[in-house]
């Protein structure tokens, strides 16, 4: 494999991984209620850069999965659909944190950190 190729192939990686942990990253950061792009904007905060065209897609699964609820607030000066976790998203949430943990422990032993 070329340079040009493990490049590729590292990149194709990276991003099955970044998917795998975008719905466990957006439902931590949804403990409190917040708006789409108030979301990215945290994310990105903490390193973890996602687009709209990915992220609303989400919101809209994740709620129909039952795990967000989500209502509009039309005070400001724009109205903005604010999510927030429902009871059955913060246990998902507990229990996706615990086998996160045990996954990255495994991975750290693996990759000998």
């Amino acid at each position: 494999m070329d340079t040009d190729q493990i490049k590729t192939q590292k990149e194709n990686v990276i991003q099955e991984i970044r998917r795998g942990v975008l719905e466990l990253a957006a439902l931590s950061e949804l403990r409190e209620a917040k708006y789409g792009y108030a979301l990215i904007s945290s994310l990105a905060e903490k390193g973890l850069q996602v687009d709209q065209g990915t992220l609303y897609p989400l919101l809209r699964r994740l709620e129909s999965q039952g795990l967000l609820q989500s209502e509009w607030n039309v005070d400001g000066a724009r109205p903005r659909r604010y999510y927030v976790l429902s009871p059955a998203g913060k246990q998902v949430l507990d229990l996706l944190s615990s086998d996160w943990r045990e996954l990255t422990s495994i991975m750290e032993k693996l990759l000998g950190n």
